[in-house]
């Protein structure tokens, strides 16, 4: 079964139920629009630089049957969000969206190219790119080793070039590691694994990346659901800096780090809204401009 799901169902059956707890932690705010919120569970939004559109997925309830979702804002207020043009039909399975800095891609992990074979558990990386008319174009798959036999998850885009994802591939340190994809100037891909810290025997399988690249936040289960890991690049190596403020009682996923790093949206269980945004703040006073308001 796919990595994330397993995480997932896993989490599910330490806490009992996603929906028993209702109670927040007092530094993570519930963030989700209106129109986005529902009774299933929503996760891993992400903007594009006008601050215009937001991409996120939404799963069921039991974390599955997942599916990309598009909202604009329109007068003042988040639309009612429906599949982006490029999205493929249920049953095949799309989650992970991610606009570049720039806006001129957006990255997303589908099991299209092999759904009937799989069964939908393989999701390798894709991405569009957006044309002179402003409309996102095909879609496009990324070539081995980028993507494999296993899962890939979470797809960031670097400043340098580079894709930071999780991958439950072969040959890992654990059942799910942080690699980084290279491109090489003939056009093919370098992929190396992240390393310790990030990847350890644990179950690591999300990462996020400040844009300055000094900063991370992995999703790692490491026996008592998954929890969001702060990393810090000191020297040219990463040291953790403890977890990022949260409920304990039910997992997290999905982090977007705003674009100076100082918050962090993501997605957590929130009784019977299912998984809802949440934003926490990382640093004190941190810019109250991101995310989007979608205001007049």
């Amino acid at each position: 079964m796919k990595l994330l799901v397993v995480a997932m169902l896993s989490c599910i059956a330490t806490t009992g139920s996603l929906h028993a707890e209702k109670k927040t932690s007092a530094a993570a705010q519930r963030w989700t629009p209106p129109a986005i919120s529902t009774s299933d569970y929503e996760s891993s939004p992400t903007f594009t630089p006008d601050g215009r559109e937001m991409y996120f997925f939404r799963a069921d309830r039991n974390f599955g049957n997942y599916h990309l979702l598009w909202s604009r804002c329109v007068d003042g207020a988040w639309s009612t969000p429906v599949a982006p043009p490029f999205a493929a039909k249920p049953p095949i399975l799309e989650s992970d969206p991610f606009v570049t800095a720039d806006g001129k891609r957006l990255y997303y992990v589908s099991s299209r190219h092999n759904h009937a074979a799989s069964g939908g558990e393989d999701l390798d990386i894709w991405y569009v790119e957006r044309e002179r008319n402003g409309a996102w174009g095909e879609p496009r798959r990324l070539p081995e080793p980028v993507n494999s036999p296993g899962s890939e998850l979470l797809p960031r885009a670097l400043a340098d070039g580079r894709l930071v994802f999780g991958s439950n591939r072969a040959g890992g340190l654990g059942q799910g590691d942080i690699y980084f994809a290279i491109p090489k100037s003939d056009g093919t891909w370098m992929v190396a694994n992240a390393g310790a810290p990030v990847s350890t025997s644990a179950y690591e399988y999300e990462a996020e990346i400040s844009r300055d690249g000094r900063a991370m936040v992995v999703v790692a289960d490491r026996g008592d659901r998954s929890h969001l890991y702060r990393f810090a690049l000191r020297k040219g190596k990463w040291v953790e800096q403890g977890r990022v403020p949260a409920r304990g009682d039910v997992f997290q996923v999905g982090p977007l780090l705003s674009p100076k790093g100082d918050r962090l949206l993501f997605a957590q269980a929130d009784g019977e809204r299912s998984g809802e945004f949440f934003l926490v703040d990382l640093v004190p006073n941190p810019r109250k401009d991101w995310p989007p308001n979608c205001r007049r």
